[in-house]
């Protein structure tokens, strides 16, 4: 009797829980329902930027992004187009009398931070001011701190100001240990993504390339901080050369930043500039909320005048891919109905990515050509656009690339491994096999390679990148040993880029907008922007990546700070075919 009650009771509680969660799921759907509500900003606010999730191109859509729940799901990053649209917003926006960045956990790449500084500074035109705050501020946070009116460093705080650098991590010691056996195919001196796999520090030809992208970055970073602080750039490159700053004291010393104070002094000035009294609550706004606010700056363009911005962001796989990922399936279908779409007068093909699968990059670019045929295409490059990024960039009218972009790496490679040591040695497993033809187990990964099938793979690797160069070179309208001559699998900055006839104009986003409207011969007014792929509403979100979300959040939790070294490993098993890819994690601290 005693045992029935038992479960009698954790039925019913049981059912209570069921009830709970269910009301809560109610709940959630009713705040996401009103969550697109437009909202009111009150008069005398301040628009916080706060940069503590990683900047990706587009915000996330998640089933509960909107709701404040991304974190807790596993589903986080901000868009650049949020960030920049609101700056822009609040530049017109008489409610909003100035900008604070709070900087402390800032996670984006050069190009990302060029952007929004570049839309910080036209935001200044508007003479309203932009303060700074910052505990602990990396390099890529002063570099966009800097644009403040006021930057105030924690008394406590540090600044780092000591230059660019670059870390590869190697796993050649732990194939070893395991007994794997990668076989490595590839062209180009400078293709370095097979490396961590087969050496155990960089090549001298990876290292050359990289020293030369990273002082290209470091020297456009010092040239612009030099004319916003109006110092001398010979004076800027000695105090970060010597790492003469260890301190708040020695950056507030060396007029690196304008004041040394707390969040609270910060807020006070910005309640005085906004006529709050220090007793009351500074009105401030997040980027979450202002989303929702009326945009005076929203385009009043014809309807039947579109500008295409096409995302293409991550790896280059096959298929149609997944979230932060480039599925050749996807966005040749995105493609073509922008190609076949009569309102859409131009393309801007937006590029963040390291490359993949050579053959996905190959049906994107068949597909960007056929677009090119009908109407202007744009690339508009923005972090990386390298190796199958550079494919699919290639073939557009005119690209656009940042300076401190990262480009190139025009090579191919191939990569297989050879499991039978592993098996056999720490799991004790072998195998055997019977053949209708010689070679009818080709590929395999539990038996050694012969010479003859490894001459095979490299011949099809040279064959994918004579194809590769010969297509870069027509489109770059340049002798196929010219190109060859700056290709290799070598990574350049956008500057050098440009230099070497590979991008055409140094710029951001706006600027590629701006010349495919002018391609299209379409003035300011006459035209809409439309982002493509269009991202799934709330309830779509629901339906169809909870599950996906709940296994990023699991992930996260069980790997912890050792998730990237997972998902590299996951990234490699799942490689297919041959791929034009950069180094498999560029980390520039």
């Amino acid at each position: 009797m005693k045992q029935f009650f038992k479960f009698v009771f954790a039925t019913v509680v049981g059912l209570f829980v069921f009830m709970g969660v269910g009301l809560m799921f109610l709940l959630l759907l009713v705040a996401a329902a009103s969550s697109g509500d437009e909202v009111t900003i009150e008069e005398g606010s301040v628009l916080e930027i706060k940069l503590s999730q990683p900047v990706v191109e587009r915000t996330p859509r998640s089933p509960f992004a909107d709701l404040g729940l991304g974190d807790v799901l596993g589903e986080t990053g901000i868009g650049l187009d949020e960030i920049k649209a609101s700056i822009k917003k609040a530049k017109h926006d008489d409610n909003i009398k100035g900008i604070f960045l709070n900087l402390d956990l800032l996670q984006a790449g050069m190009a990302s931070i060029e952007e929004i500084r570049n839309s910080l500074l036209d935001f200044k035109k508007s003479k309203k001011f932009v303060v700074a705050y910052s505990e602990f501020s990396t390099e890529k946070a002063y570099y966009l701190a800097s644009v403040a009116d006021r930057f105030y460093l924690n008394p406590s705080g540090t600044l780092e100001f000591n230059g660019l650098s670059s870390e590869v991590m190697f796993f050649k010691g732990t194939l070893d240990k395991l007994d794997l056996h990668p076989y490595i195919f590839k062209v180009g001196e400078y293709k370095s993504a097979v490396e961590p796999f087969i050496r155990e520090d960089m090549s001298e030809p990876s290292k050359e390339q990289t020293r030369s992208f990273l002082n290209s970055l470091n020297n456009f970073m010092l040239q612009n901080l030099a004319k916003t602080l109006k110092k001398d750039l010979g004076q800027l490159r000695n105090i970060s050369d010597s790492m003469l700053v260890h301190n708040a004291d020695d950056a507030r010393r060396l007029g690196l930043v304008t004041h040394l104070g707390y969040f609270d002094e910060a807020t006070d000035f910005m309640k005085g500039k906004t006529g709050v009294k220090k007793d009351k609550e500074l009105k401030m706004v997040n980027l979450g909320t202002y989303k929702k606010a009326a945009d005076p700056t929203k385009s009043k363009g014809s309807s039947s005048n579109k500008i295409a911005i096409i995302y293409a962001s991550g790896e280059i796989t096959t298929g149609k891919g997944g979230e932060g990922t480039i599925g050749s399936e996807s966005l040749s279908e995105t493609l073509r109905k922008a190609r076949l779409d009569k309102n859409v007068k131009a393309v801007v093909l937006r590029i963040n990515s390291p490359g993949g699968s050579s053959l996905a990059s190959d049906v994107i670019w068949r597909e960007v050509m056929l677009t090119k045929k009908v109407k202007p295409v744009i690339a508009s490059m923005s972090d990386v656009a390298a190796s199958g990024g550079y494919y699919i960039a290639m073939a557009c009218d005119t690209i656009v690339a940042h300076p401190n972009t990262i480009t190139g790496s025009i090579g191919v490679f191939g990569m297989m491994v050879n499991a039978q040591d592993f098996l056999k040695n720490k799991l004790g497993i072998t195998t055997d096999r019977v053949n209708t033809g010689k070679f009818s187990d080709v590929p395999s990964v539990t038996r050694p390679m012969t010479e003859y099938e490894k001459l095979h793979i490299q011949k099809e690797v040279e064959r994918i990148y004579q194809d590769f160069t010969t297509k870069a070179a027509q489109s770059r309208n340049m002798p196929v040993a010219d190109l060859k001559a700056i290709a290799s699998g070598r990574v350049w900055s956008g500057v050098e880029a440009k230099e070497r006839g590979l991008v055409d104009v140094l710029g951001g986003m706006e600027d590629a907008i701006a010349l495919a409207a002018k391609r299209a011969k379409l003035k300011e007014g006459e035209y809409r922007l439309r982002a493509l792929p269009a991202q799934k509403s709330f309830l779509e979100n629901l339906m169809s990546d909870s599950e996906a979300q709940i296994r990023a959040y699991s992930l996260q939790k069980e790997f912890g700070s050792l998730l990237p070294y997972y998902q590299q490993y996951n990234r490699v098993i799942n490689m297919q075919g041959v791929q034009a890819r950069m180094a498999f994690d560029l980390e520039i601290q």
